[in-house]
């Protein structure tokens, strides 16, 4: 009897689609797709609006202006100075000689000039330099080491000028023409041995590319160095009155002081204070500097340009926001005189002019938003007007034709749950926060919501957090 096998074939279930399979798969989808939309776009968040203060760096190095004079030599020859650096000399002081020859190097050189010593009051001029250049040293400026060296020569100057000039007088006798020329000061005035073409600064001749200490070159004037004659030998500052300038981040700082009108003002080299009387001007090219008039202390800083100091204000209060929110947007600058109020909810707006089917000229009312005002003009929103449109004065045929147009500085308030554009003022900044002015017309209140990061909405866009 044969043995047959019976072969066995797995049965396959036929693949059922129901509409409940349909629905769980669309579904499905959509939620890979907004996990995948959720973590590939760039996230909106808000922050709340407070008051607040912020601790400003008032640090700045500044611009020293003086009333200052240079004096140019007559005659050529080698110069020997007699008036120390930084000291006031009056009408008639002798100040510099003019050996024409190099002899009188020479006769010091083969003369017996005696022993020398520093007075205590030297010695303590000589010590109040080297401690105010070691605390002030910087590292990165390595030219103030030249500045010292050229300082601590004009200490001892008019010491070793005394055997000089009683040699310039053998030598005179000893000639039978004078070889050696003395000069006085024609006006009372502080000395100053270095010349840097800052000299007839003005704060209108303000810009920043004075503060930028790798293009400074300061001229020390040397003493027994040869000249010609029209070459600079002194400076004279003749006025105690003087000036700093700094350059400040925004004009409605420099307005801020400029209210305050006197701001005191600590040096750092020596941490002496003193108030200053305050200017602002800002030039073509949108910098804003502050000047800071004393009636002091000049002689102090008499020698030096560029110096250091802190403005001691008070730490300012206002609404407080974050940087990474302050966006700037361009709007259309129009004339009051044409912008009118009319539609159904009376709100403002210009009469826009258009044409109908038949091509007749026609007016249409266009709502639009004012973002910022003068005292002649408007900023309005460039969402619903173009660049040469002409708009209609209210009761009038006169036109203007759109085309002028202006920056605001703003955040995104959202609020009504969509980008709305608020400008703002900012009175002091720092590398994180800015202080705006409160209570604007235009402007924030304080509990609003703007967008934490300006660049990831657009204007009215639709907000979800």
């Amino acid at each position: 009897m044969a043995n047959s096998r019976n072969k066995v074939t797995k049965y396959r279930r036929p693949l059922n689609i129901n509409i409940g399979m349909i629905i769980f798969a669309v579904i499905f989808i959509y939620i890979v797709i907004c996990i995948f939309m959720y973590f590939s776009t760039e996230k909106i968040v808000g922050y709340e609006v407070k008051e607040g203060a912020l601790s400003s760096n008032n640090i700045y190095k500044g611009i020293a202006l003086r009333n200052e004079k240079i004096v140019t030599s007559t005659n050529a020859g080698y110069t020997n100075y007699y008036a120390r650096e930084g000291e006031r000399v009056a009408v008639g002081n002798l100040v510099y000689t003019i050996d024409e020859t190099g002899r009188l190097a020479d006769y010091v050189k083969t003369s017996e000039t005696g022993e020398n010593s520093l007075s205590d009051k030297d010695l303590s001029e000589l010590k109040t330099e080297i401690e105010s250049f070691s605390h002030g040293f910087d590292r990165t400026n390595f030219s103030d080491i030249y500045n010292f060296k050229y300082n601590v020569q004009g200490t001892v100057i008019k010491l070793a000028n005394y055997n000089v000039l009683q040699n310039a007088n053998d030598l005179n006798n000893t000639s039978n023409t004078a070889l050696i020329n003395y000069y006085n000061a024609k006006e009372s005035g502080i000395v100053i041995y270095s010349t840097d073409g800052y000299e007839e600064l003005t704060l209108q001749d303000m810009n920043k590319e004075y503060f930028d200490q790798n293009n400074y070159q300061k001229n020390h004037l040397i003493n027994n160095e040869l000249v010609a004659a029209g070459d600079p030998v002194y400076k004279l500052s003749t006025d105690e009155d003087w000036s700093i300038v700094i350059q400040v981040e925004s004009a409605a700082f420099a307005e801020e002081l400029v209210k305050e009108e006197y701001i005191e003002v600590r040096f750092l080299k020596n941490q002496y204070t003193s108030w200053g009387k305050v200017d602002a001007f800002t030039n073509v090219d949108g910098d804003t500097f502050v000047s800071l008039t004393f009636t002091n202390s000049m002689i102090t800083f008499c020698t030096e340009r560029f110096i250091d100091i802190e403005l001691l204000l008070e730490d300012e209060t206002g609404l407080k926001i974050p940087n990474s929110s302050i966006v700037e947007k361009e709007f259309y600058i129009v004339p009051k005189d044409y912008v009118t109020k009319g539609g159904n909810r009376g709100a403002y707006g210009v009469l826009l002019e258009t044409y109908d089917e038949e091509g007749n000229i026609t007016t249409e009312f266009i709502e639009t938003t004012i973002y910022e005002e003068t005292d002649d003009e408007y900023y309005l929103d460039d969402s619903v007007l173009r660049s040469g449109n002409y708009i209609i004065k209210p009761e009038s045929t006169e036109k203007y034709a759109i085309s002028r147009m202006g920056s605001l500085q703003g955040v995104y308030n959202i609020n009504k749950g969509y980008a709305d554009f608020k400008q703002i003022i900012i009175l002091y900044k720092n590398d994180e926060y800015s202080i705006v002015k409160s209570n604007t017309m235009y402007g924030l209140n304080v509990y609003d919501y703007i967008v934490l990061d300006a660049q990831t909405v657009e204007d009215n866009d639709f907000v979800y957090e």
